[in-house]
């Protein structure tokens, strides 16, 4: 960011660039009325902004995509219903919908990051689409996603099976509702960071998600960190960052 700045202060001097244009360039987000649409979020944070589309009408979804469509090799969007995506899809080229994960991905990139390998645990079939939004999300940053589904504690042989290949993670996301046991189970068997995501699935008492996240950050096993109920996406954004941190330590070493 610092070399662009250079390069603007210097097209400026050389006459190249004018004062306004310059200013546009720096203050880093367009305002389109109803939204600031952050331009710079890829050089702050290593991703593009991501479109939160619960409260959104179509036409402010489509107007933000649009626009990040247009300067981003990569544009997600979360939380979005299928009857939104009906109106939306014919509007945008080249944008996959998946309807369990609720999200609109724009993916242009000419190859995988392969920046590491994230597993996503889910204890029940009622919490793939939390376990999804995370899948889509850690894949959309550059990562390569392996699924273990299904794995709840109540057949809990279901998870030792699968154990070999989880510890070939280099972090893990464990997605459940109900009481949230598992990933206090799967803390004792890894030494991977875990990053708990309690889901709203479960009956009265479950005050939906609130014991689930009660376990969660109750839990006796260590490493263990936990997001906000149904927050698939943001455990997957911490995923990449742990996984990316970890990269670049290799990397410069």
């Amino acid at each position: 960011m610092s070399n662009e700045i250079k390069q603007w202060l210097s097209m400026i001097e050389r006459g190249e660039l004018k004062a306004e244009e310059a200013y546009d360039k720096l203050k880093g987000y367009e305002d389109i009325g109803f939204a600031k649409i952050d331009l710079h979020r890829e050089k702050r944070q290593g991703f593009p902004e991501v479109i939160y589309s619960e409260g959104k009408t179509v036409e402010q979804i489509l107007s933000i995509f649009t626009r990040l469509k247009a300067t981003n090799e990569t544009v997600l969007a979360t939380r979005v219903s299928k009857e939104k995506a009906d109106k939306l899809l014919p509007h945008l080229s080249d944008v996959q919908y998946d309807e369990c994960a609720r999200t609109l991905l724009f993916d242009e990139r000419s190859s995988h990051q392969g920046l590491g390998k994230v597993g996503i645990l889910c204890a029940g079939t009622s919490d793939l689409p939390v376990a999804e939004e995370a899948a889509v999300t850690a894949h959309a940053m550059g990562l390569e996603v392996q699924r273990f589904y299904d794995v709840g504690v109540a057949g809990i042989h279901r998870l030792f099976d699968q154990l070999e290949s989880i510890r070939t993670c280099d972090v893990l996301i464990v997605v459940a509702g109900m009481e949230g046991a598992l990933v206090s189970v799967v803390g004792g068997l890894v030494q991977q960071p875990i990053l708990a995501v309690p889901t709203s699935v479960g009956y009265g008492t479950n005050f939906q998600g609130v014991s689930a996240l009660l376990t969660m950050l109750n839990s006796c096993s260590s490493g263990v960190s936990v997001v906000n109920i149904d927050n698939g996406f943001g455990a997957a954004y911490q995923a990449a960052l742990i996984v990316r941190v970890k990269e670049n330590n290799h990397h410069t070493q």
